[in-house]
C-alpha cells in the first residue's frame, strides 16, 4: 500500500474530517479526497461513508487506520534511524513552548545550535501545555517545552519520552503601596481575596490558579506575564508571576514572597520513536544549557520591582 496514501488515512482518523487532515499534511482537501478514493481502490474495501456534508469510517476503515498508525511509526522510527546512522545533526526540528519558555529559554538555545549546527533547521510554535502536548503526540512538533504544576500533574500521553529541565517558583505581584506591599513571606491564600489578574481558561496556568485557591474568578484575563505585570503596575489587581517570566524590574510593582512557594517544573517532551535522531539529542542539550545560563531571580524578597 502506497504509504501517502495510509499517511492520508491516518490522518483523518486522528483529525476526523477531510479539511482538518489536509491542514495537518499541508495540502488540499482534494488531495486528501484522492489519496483515500485511491486507497479504497487499491485495497478492494469501503473505507469511508457518507456522514451529513462530510465522511466517517467504516469499520473496515478503521482497522486499516489502526494498521497505518503503527505501519508509519515504523516509518518514523526507520527514518531515524538512518539519520542516527549518518551522524549528524541535520534536518528540521519544531519545538512547541510556552510563552515564558519562548521568551526565556529558546533564543540562547536556537543561537546556541545555530553556531555549533548550521545544517539544522529549527522552528518555533508557542503552545499551551496542552495543546504542546497534543502536537507532539500528532507529530506536529518534535519537541514540547511544557511547564507542569504538582497541583495539576500533566498527563504524558503514552510513546512519550521527557526529562525535566528543572523548577521555576513563582511570587505574588502587587501594586505598590498595597496592602501586602512589604510583607514578610505568607500563604498565597491571604490574596485570596483580591482582584486578580490571571491567564485563560483552559490554560494550565488559569486551571492551577483556581485549584489552588477555590472561588477566585480573575476579572482580567491575560496569556502574557508582560501584560500582567503591565496591568498589575496600573493598580488593577494582583498576578502570580513565575520568576522566569521576571526578566526585568517592572515600576510600580512590589514583590510579595509566598510560603510555601509555588513551584512549576520545566519539562522537555519529545515522541520515543523519534528519540536516536542526533538532531533531538543536540536540541535537548542546547535547551539544558539555556536553563543553566537564564537570568531569573534566585529568591524573591519583600520590596519593589
Amino acid at each position: 500500500m502506497d504509504l501517502g496514501r495510509l499517511r492520508a488515512l491516518d490522518a483523518l482518523a486522528t483529525y476526523g474530517s477531510v479539511l482538518a487532515a489536509s491542514e495537518a499534511l499541508h495540502c488540499t482537501p482534494s488531495a486528501v479526497s484522492q489519496q483515500l478514493t485511491k486507497l479504497d481502490r487499491e485495497t478492494g474495501t469501503t473505507l469511508l461513508e457518507r456522514d451529513g456534508r462530510g465522511v466517517r469510517l467504516t469499520p473496515a476503515g478503521r482497522l486499516l487506520a489502526d494498521h497505518a498508525a503503527r505501519v508509519l511509526t515504523a516509518v518514523d522510527e526507520a527514518r531515524a534511524a538512518l539519520t542516527a546512522y549518518h551522524e549528524e545533526v541535520s534536518g528540521r526540528v519544531a519545538i512547541g513552548a510556552f510563552a515564558t519558555a519562548c521568551r526565556g529559554l529558546l533564543p540562547a538555545a536556537l543561537a546556541e545550535l545555530a553556531a555549533a549546527h548550521p545544517q539544522l533547521d529549527t522552528g518555533i510554535l508557542e503552545l499551551d501545555p496542552y495543546e504542546a502536548l497534543d502536537a507532539v503526540t500528532r507529530g506536529r512538533i518534535d519537541i514540547a517545552v511544557v511547564d507542569d504544576w504538582p497541583e495539576i500533574g500533566l498527563d504524558l500521553p503514552g510513546g512519550i519520552a521527557h526529562t525535566v529541565l528543572g523548577d521555576d517558583g513563582a511570587d505574588l505581584i502587587v501594586p505598590r503601596g498595597h496592602s501586602l506591599d512589604g510583607a514578610p513571606p505568607g500563604p498565597l491564600a491571604r490574596a485570596a481575596g483580591e482582584r486578580w489578574i490571571a491567564a485563560p481558561p483552559g490554560t494550565i496556568c488559569h486551571d492551577w490558579l483556581l485549584r489552588v485557591l477555590p472561588g477566585v474568578r480573575p476579572d482580567f484575563l491575560v496569556g502574557e506575564f508582560e501584560t500582567q505585570l503591565t496591568l498589575v503596575a496600573a493598580g488593577l489587581g494582583v498576578a502570580l508571576i513565575p520568576r522566569l517570566a521576571r526578566t526585568h524590574t517592572v515600576p510600580g510593582t512590589a514583590i510579595v514572597p509566598i510560603d510555601p512557594i509555588p513551584t512549576r517544573r520545566v519539562i522537555v517532551t519529545w515522541r520515543k520513536a523519534n528519540e536516536v535522531r542526533p538532531a533531538l539529542g543536540a536540541t535537548i542539550a542546547a535547551l539544558r544549557s539555556a536553563w543553566s545560563q537564564r537570568s531569573t531571580p534566585s529568591a524573591a524578597t519583600p520590596g519593589h520591582s
